[in-house]
């Protein structure tokens, strides 16, 4: 349960970060509202990612994984468009800011997630 909530708060930041350093993307909401785009994030990398990488195999193989770069791209584009229905705020401009907001992303939640795990990161035990 903890490793979820952490999971959560590292995509809050991250997203945070993206929308403050990347232009193109924009968001206009509450604390809340990033707080539920993070979950939302989260729930499309945990669904759609694996089906996502399973479709994408062979082009992961051919650019020896760089696609898998490209898949966060998408899943950030996702949660813009249910951002979009359920007016939370979060908008991003095109094709190009979704890539970059992906790489962002991505090096952003690995970076949170090893602050917020130190003990494991050393090998202690809780």
């Amino acid at each position: 349960m903890t490793w979820l909530l952490l999971r959560w708060v590292a995509n809050a930041v991250a997203l945070f970060v993206t929308v403050q350093l990347v232009p193109g993307i924009r968001f206009d909401g509450s604390l809340g509202n990033l707080a539920a785009l993070a979950a939302i994030f989260g729930i499309l990398n945990a669904v759609l990612r694996p089906i996502l990488t399973l479709l994408t195999c062979p082009l992961m193989m051919v650019t020896l994984g760089l696609f898998a770069l490209a898949i966060n791209g998408i899943l950030l584009w996702v949660t813009a468009s249910f951002s979009d229905r359920y007016g939370l705020g979060l908008r991003i401009d095109g094709i190009w800011p979704a890539f970059l907001g992906g790489l962002m992303i991505g090096f952003v939640s690995v970076l949170v997630g090893l602050l917020l795990r130190p003990s494991e990161r050393r090998g202690e035990q809780d």
